[in-house]
């Protein structure tokens, strides 16, 4: 079985970082430790279950497509297999695993009681009808139901899906297993289907949060430690945390979006956004751009930024336009990447100007780039700690489900932080006392995590 490209590699390195600290899983020594840890990196590195399917789909004009599908379960050590399904013309097989590794290790990360799942799609959503993508949505079900299951594999939305396809799904789940329960076989539906308040928004609102948690709370509390701390990545936190801010976004969906309204709205820092980019264009306002304009904008055009001067004047939004990757290489302080996989890479990394990066998306820094950041002293925040929201209120969704009892939006957005801040309590520390970069170091953390309870469950023999 070929290795999880990227994730697979992060845990390698992981657990070589681990494998010198006697402390850790001590009762292994010698060349017991050794086939230990190989059988952890085996464990880790490779999924489960990879299932392909080709979904018949026809067509309204009476064609008749086979469209490559995927649901890849990486480990259920924690619970069940959990993740997103995405609608993308660029889905392929190698993209879902190691998205679904990136699960298993942002669930634990965050103690959150799931495992790492991962689902795909190979189509441009914008190409069918809204009847032909709820065929692909029943068909998908249809072609992975044995598999699928509250207790089982829960998927959620990802690129290119939503509540919509998630109440289709969990619709045709329904029908195909009468009698049973149902409401927590998919998470992200719509509010009458059992959906939670404030999912579409989490994402979002997490990403925004580690930011503001850091510079604002974290570093100021400690200000004076920071001050003596010769750290690369503590002098960038400390640099940040005093001066206004502008802040990049590439990718104005849900994700972008929301975290760029967070910083429009925010009391806690200086902050505004000058750059903000979806699939065809980067608007550009060093004075900061006008974030509710431009989200009452899209709403009203099928997602889709302003790409001329007439719909800006029009809408009375004041930004210049550019190319849409000219967002990556503007002259902002913070850099929010919620777009796609690999949008810096080591072909762009040198262009990139930002001292902070925040990962909205999951993957959009190659390892190399990452590597080039932070020998620069660039502070990335990574997407496993970042953009955790999503699958923290997936998993407050599954539980109101099984309960019947449902949170307030107030409540969701609370115990989400409060979830966050745990986490990010546990990790912030020990990342600022050490030369390691913030990625590495919640690397680190959840495989120790995952490596535990691996071995109270005895599969390291």
């Amino acid at each position: 079985m070929k290795l999880a490209s990227k994730y697979g590699e992060v845990v390698q390195e992981s657990l070589h970082a681990l494998l010198e600290d006697q402390s850790f899983l001590p009762n292994f020594k010698d060349e017991d430790r050794e086939n230990a840890f190989k059988s952890l990196e085996s464990i880790l590195s490779t999924p489960n279950q990879i299932q392909k399917s080709f979904l018949r789909v026809p067509l309204e004009n009476g064609k008749i497509l086979r469209i490559p599908a995927f649901r890849v379960q990486h480990n259920n050590a924690v619970g069940p297999y959990k993740g997103g399904i995405r609608f993308h013309e660029t889905v392929e097989e190698d993209e879902v695993i190691n998205l679904a590794t990136l699960m298993t290790l942002k669930n634990a990360l965050h103690d959150v009681p799931f495992g790492g799942g991962k689902g795909g799609v190979v189509i441009n959503p914008r190409e069918f009808s809204e009847k032909e993508l709820h065929t692909i949505s029943k068909t998908y079900v249809q072609n992975f139901c044995d598999i699928l299951g509250p207790d089982k594999d829960i998927p959620a939305p990802d690129v290119g899906t939503g509540e919509r396809e998630m109440d289709w799904m969990m619709g045709e789940y329904k029908t195909i297993h009468p009698g049973r329960p149902y409401r927590g076989s998919f998470t992200g539906k719509s509010q009458v289907n059992g959906g939670s308040l404030g999912r579409r928004e989490a994402t979002g609102k997490g990403v925004y949060y580690t930011l503001r948690y850091m510079l604002h709370n974290f570093v100021k509390e400690n200000e004076e430690w920071f001050k003596r701390n010769d750290n690369r990545f503590a002098k960038t936190a400390l640099e940040h945390s005093d001066r206004p801010l502008t802040i990049g976004i590439q990718g104005f969906g849900n994700v972008g979006s929301v975290a760029a309204l967070e910083s429009y709205n925010c009391n806690y820092l200086d902050t505004k956004v000058v750059a903000v980019s979806d699939r065809n264009v980067t608007l550009y306002n060093g004075d900061g751009l006008d974030i509710k304009a431009l989200i009452e904008f899209t709403s009203n055009h099928k997602g889709d930024l302003p790409t001329t001067e007439e719909a800006l004047s029009e809408h009375e939004i004041k930004a210049d336009i550019q190319e849409r990757e000219d967002v990556l290489y503007l002259d902002t302080d913070v850099l929010i990447l919620a777009a796609l996989e690999d949008q810096i890479h080591e072909n762009n990394v040198d262009q990139v100007k930002a001292r902070m990066i925040v990962e909205g998306a999951n993957g959009p820094i190659t390892l190399g780039a990452d590597r080039k950041l932070s020998e620069d002293g660039v502070l990335v925040i990574p997407d496993i700690l970042a953009n955790a929201g999503g699958v923290i209120v997936s998993y407050f969704e599954w539980l109101q489900g099984r309960e019947t009892q449902f949170y307030s939006e107030e409540e969701v957005f609370s115990l989400l932080f409060k979830k966050m801040k745990e986490t990010m309590d546990e990790i912030y520390p020990q990342f600022f006392n050490d030369p390691f970069a913030l990625r590495q170091n919640c690397y680190i953390h959840t495989v120790m995590k995952l490596s535990n309870i691996l071995y109270r469950h005895g599969k390291l023999y």
